[in-house]
């Protein structure tokens, strides 16, 4: 397929979307089944398009005036991936399968500009969660939602009970992997620019061998700061797949005990085959809390990687931004009052309860943790950003702490996810 060929098939899969409110997975999944014709090159640019349309919806359709889904993907093309007016149409020229270029979609790209609209629009970011970024990124709340607007690079974690990132490195050298910034077991292979896609590394014999976990550089990051020692005992209290559980049994080197459990069975159940291949030992799985009940009280570390709106997950998930509401928040708001309160129950006095959310919104992040601390006046907030320093030093990319205690990393300040972090003590 040439570009106006795969346009086209965006074009269908963004109405698809907005029409049948649907996931943009499983929209582009059922384009692929419906033109099975198109290769696996063409299903890849057509995401691309897609993904880079939801990223930044608000100031496409503010500077194409108009926000069809035509529109939308025309603006991936004029902001994102290179082209002018001019270049597009020689591009599309005699592309029977091409859209047609709107003369006067193009004449108000041309005339308007992006500093001129609203300020929720230049950071494409709903309306309604403008005040919460303002609270939390104070003067470069902006540029922090800005940046959530990007690709995302392709992030791995080494695991060192069967390799280490050299060794990895070596055997992903040619898919252009590099080591991470700040996580110590990182490897980054960088986002890709228009149609290109990112290499399929579970694919590669080294995955199939456990060499390797597919993590975001900010999920190991703050599964480092739980600071998990050989030999202690440890809750990851909502597990899901697995991910930060897998990172604290090879920090561990498979000595003493991890403990995963996750109330969703679903998002549970891909723990199992990881745990197989990873190679490790000291894991335990749960999907009844009821089984955790002898625990309570005795456990060193209790990890609560809490139910969340995915807000610093916006890069990868565009279309969940748009989706998100107020009433959404207040469930979020809920759930995680109650994984904390439970969570609680099973550490240890002179233990540790870690707090962590995929979200960068105070209302999830700061907010819980004081909040809980007050009706919970065993348990103290402690300084992950001294544990920052001591892990990763200050020659590195810096999060934000707005209390030099909690942390908070984001695509703007760390070049990952936004992840929230806070290491809370129960008084012995």
């Amino acid at each position: 397929m040439r570009l106006g060929g795969r346009l086209a098939g965006a074009i269908e899969v963004l109405a698809d979307i907005e029409t049948r409110k649907r996931p943009v997975a499983d929209a582009l999944k059922d384009w692929g089944l419906a033109h099975r014709f198109a290769g696996s090159g063409d299903r890849a640019a057509i995401g691309n398009i897609v993904y880079d349309a939801l990223r930044m919806k608000l100031s496409h359709a503010y500077l194409m005036d108009d926000d069809s889904p035509a529109s939308l993907g025309l603006g991936v093309m004029l902001r994102q991936w290179g082209f002018t007016p001019e270049s597009l149409e020689k591009e599309l020229a005699d592309d029977k399968f091409a859209p047609p270029l709107p003369t006067d979609r193009l004449k108000a790209y041309s005339s308007r500009r992006l500093e001129d609209a609203p300020l929720h629009v230049q950071g494409d970011i709903p309306e309604w969660v403008q005040a919460s970024f303002e609270e939390n990124f104070s003067d470069d709340w902006l540029a922090e939602a800005k940046a959530l607007t990007g690709r995302p690079t392709l992030d791995l974690r080494a695991n060192t009970l069967k390799a280490s990132r050299a060794k990895v490195l070596k055997a992903l050298e040619r898919g252009g992997a590099e080591p991470a910034k700040i996580a110590r077991n990182g490897i980054r292979i960088p986002a890709g620019e228009g149609p290109s896609r990112l290499p399929n590394v579970t694919a590669e014999l080294s995955f199939q061998k456990g060499w390797f976990e597919v993590q975001d550089e900010g999920s190991q990051i703050v599964a480092d700061l739980v600071f998990a020692q050989e030999g202690e005992q440890v809750l990851d209290f909502c597990a899901g797949g697995g991910g930060k559980t897998l990172a604290m049994s090879a920090a561990m080197n498979n000595k003493g005990q991890v403990h995963a459990y996750d109330a969703d069975r679903k998002r549970l159940a891909p723990i199992i085959e990881r745990l197989k291949r990873a190679g490790t030992r000291n894991v335990q799985v749960h999907d009844d809390l009821s089984s955790l009940s002898p625990f309570a009280g005795r456990f060193d570390r209790v990890l609560v990687d809490a139910p969340c709106t995915g807000t610093g997950t916006w890069r990868r998930r565009p279309d969940t931004k748009w989706r998100l509401t107020d009433k959404n928040l207040e469930e979020r708001l809920a759930q995680q009052e109650e994984a904390l309160a439970s969570a609680a129950t099973f550490v240890r006095p002179g233990g540790y309860l870690l707090y962590v959310t995929c979200s960068v919104l105070p209302e999830e992040n700061e907010n819980q943790v004081y909040s809980f601390c007050e009706d919970n006046s065993e348990f103290e907030i402690l300084s992950a950003a001294e544990a920052w320093e001591e892990l990763f030093g200050t020659d590195k990319p810096q999060p934000w702490s707005a209390d030099m205690k909690t942390v908070t990393l984001t695509p703007a300040s760390t070049g990952t996810d936004g992840f929230f972090f806070c290491a809370m003590e129960r008084k012995a």
